[in-house]
């Protein structure tokens, strides 16, 4: 029988669903001495408990954050090095094929395109050209990978020409500056037969050229004893006037400017 003022002595010692909860919060007995003992055990407890949370925290902290919580002292930087030319073909530079979303004509019949910042200025060079008497005739812009494979390689067997000797004359597939959309190869509309010939530097397009493409943003790509080692093409201009298209010719070459 229960005794009157005592709780009854559970039958079953097993941990139940409560359990985790200390004894001297579901049971209030009378007792003096039980109550005298109930506030060290939730002492002790607490104390225990707090220590557990402390360390597991700080191990779990350890292990999954991030090297700058747990190191005090800074990283050191790392410089990045240099990028090279070692990725050149025959002194011909890489470069990637421009979208044809971002071509606009510079002829009448919309055959040869360029990027549209450089049509642009292309027109106002040759806009002003002409009002100088000079006849500035676009003969390529943008040319795509697939059709420099067959420049380079189908014309280089009709002419029995040599990798390095076609080279010379013509970029390998990829390292062409017209698939860039920035260059272009100009003649002189008054003698046409020096087009794609060195003789064009004795014509008054290249003069002119020489005296004013700077100011649209053109300048010649390679000149005579060019750091490339590319024939002397006084016919190729190559438009950077722009931050993309500056970068795009200019960038990690460690070219130092002209004083």
């Amino acid at each position: 029988m229960k005794k009157a003022g005592f709780p009854e002595k559970p039958q079953d010692s097993s941990p139940g669903p409560g359990d985790d909860i200390p004894v001297a919060l579901r049971d209030t007995p009378d007792s003096g001495s039980k109550l005298r003992v109930q506030p060290l055990v939730l002492v002790i407890g607490g104390v225990v408990g707090f220590v557990l949370l402390a360390v597991t925290s700080g191990f779990l902290f350890f292990i999954t954050a991030p090297k700058k919580a747990i190191d005090s002292q800074p990283t050191p930087a790392v410089s990045t090095p240099t990028p090279t030319n070692n990725d050149t073909v025959l002194g011909h530079l890489p470069y990637a094929e421009a979208p044809e979303s971002e071509l606009s004509p510079i002829t009448g019949d919309g055959r040869i395109k360029m990027r549209t910042a450089a049509a642009q200025r292309f027109q106002s060079m040759a806009q002003a050209a002409r009002n100088a008497g000079v006849i500035l005739v676009p003969i390529s812009g943008f040319r795509a990978v697939k059709d420099q494979e067959q420049l380079f390689f189908n014309v280089g067997a009709q002419r029995n020409q040599t990798p390095a000797e076609r080279a010379a004359l013509s970029a390998p597939p990829g390292h062409s500056e017209h698939h860039t959309g920035y260059a272009v190869d100009i003649g002189d509309g008054a003698v046409p037969a020096t087009n794609l010939q060195t003789n064009f530097e004795n014509t008054k397009a290249f003069v002119w050229l020489q005296a004013n493409a700077a100011r649209f943003g053109f300048e010649l790509s390679f000149p005579k004893d060019n750091t490339q080692g590319v024939s002397y093409e006084p016919w190729h201009w190559r438009f950077v006037g722009d931050r993309n298209s500056l970068e795009t010719f200019y960038k990690a070459r460690n070219i130092k400017p002209v004083q």
